[in-house]
């Protein structure tokens, strides 16, 4: 081979791969983060004989005023009739994220929910490099401005829904007992664990029902799925576990079973999906849901298209 030919053949080579990253970047940025999918998953948990509860787990809305497209479909998501919402935090991504909130929630007012904050609910997003994720979960935010947490909660409460952002909450759904539990964001260290035993002994003294009533189904709701927390959760009795946060690792390789970070200490086959999490001999369902948004400054998606979860709990 000629040195000019060779030289033609690098330079194809280059062009080639500048392309592909043309086209992977317009995807990306354009296109992906705009493709809402919905995930339908069918857990049999409950005891023989009981109605099917229908589930729709929101998280990561991070919601500008402007993301009109999201806050459709994230409207139009009601024609599934949902039983309960589970709504697992960072649902603010801007300062006046809250009207987008307002427009993208307000059918779902009289629906059953549950919610817990993630730090995007407390403080202002701010820029960050996204590689440094690859050297583990990102530090402290930087406070560049105040989201009203306060105006969100009365909002949310006002729809139905009941914080369970290091609480506890006694649901009635389709004629079931739910007993739920939370704590906040354990991302930056707001989870109060060492609450937890007390609060799920408060729900079993409120347990009213009697020999002829079906158990109560327990809900562990996080934002950000650390492993203590999930741990904490099995071990005391939670039937399902919802979380959020991972984003399923926003940008993956197409095809692979695993995301590239987490921005916890989940393991990376786990951050996005329906699996199962195991603990002092228990085994429950764990849901962690990709997410519908992304941080404003960092307004990509490849291979992890923004998601909600549809599940439906069947008798097992």
């Amino acid at each position: 081979m000629t040195r000019r030919s060779s030289g033609r053949s690098a330079l194809a080579a280059l062009t080639a791969v500048g392309a592909v990253g043309a086209a992977a970047a317009v995807w990306g940025f354009g296109i992906e983060r705009h493709l809402y999918a919905l995930r339908r998953h069918t857990v049999p948990i409950l005891e023989p004989g009981s109605e099917p509860i229908r589930i729709l787990h929101l998280s990561d809305l991070h919601m500008a005023p402007w993301q009109h497209r999201r806050q459709r479909w994230i409207a139009s998501l009601v024609e599934l009739q949902p039983d309960l919402v589970v709504n697992t935090g960072d649902t603010l991504g801007h300062v006046q994220g809250l009207i987008g909130v307002r427009a993208a929630f307000e059918p779902f007012r009289g629906v059953p929910g549950l919610y817990v904050h993630g730090s995007n609910d407390l403080v202002a997003p701010s820029p960050r490099n996204p590689f440094t994720y690859f050297n583990g979960p990102s530090g402290e935010l930087r406070e560049v401005g105040s989201v009203d947490t306060a105006a969100l909660d009365r909002y949310m409460d006002g729809l139905g829904w009941r914080s369970v952002d290091n609480a506890s909450a006694v649901l009635r759904v389709r004629g079931h007992r739910v007993d739920a539990f939370g704590v906040g964001d354990a991302h930056r260290e707001l989870d109060r664990l060492d609450l937890m035993p007390g609060l799920v002994d408060e729900l079993r003294e409120a347990d009213s029902t009697d020999d002829t009533d079906p158990a109560p189904l327990t809900i562990g709701v996080a934002h950000a799925p650390y492993r203590r927390v999930l741990d904490s959760f099995t071990t005391l009795g939670a039937d399902i576990l919802f979380a959020g946060h991972t984003h399923g690792g926003q940008v993956r390789i197409p095809g692979s079973p695993s995301a590239l970070v987490a921005n916890c200490d989940i393991p990376l086959d786990q951050a996005r999906g329906m699996s199962t999490w195991t603990r002092s001999g228990r085994t429950v369902p764990l849901n962690v849901s990709a997410g519908l948004g992304h941080s404003i400054y960092a307004p990509v998606r490849f291979g992890c298209r923004p998601e909600a979860s549809f599940i439906t709990l069947v008798p097992r």
